[in-house]
């Protein structure tokens, strides 16, 4: 699963917009859920500030 760096992220919400399994929600910063991941990098691609792994 993806993981947000918390120090990084921006909370803009441009992974959360991304996702298809409407993963993450983005308050402060961006929050995963493990449950709903399928790993498939979307976010990853959009994050401008390369806040998640």
């Amino acid at each position: 699963m993806p993981t947000v760096i918390e120090a990084e992220c921006v909370g803009c919400g441009a992974c959360a917009d991304a996702c298809p399994q409407n993963a993450i929600t983005v308050g402060d910063v961006a929050v995963i859920n493990a449950n709903a991941c399928v790993d498939c990098g979307a976010c990853i691609d959009e994050c401008p500030s390369s806040a998640i792994q």
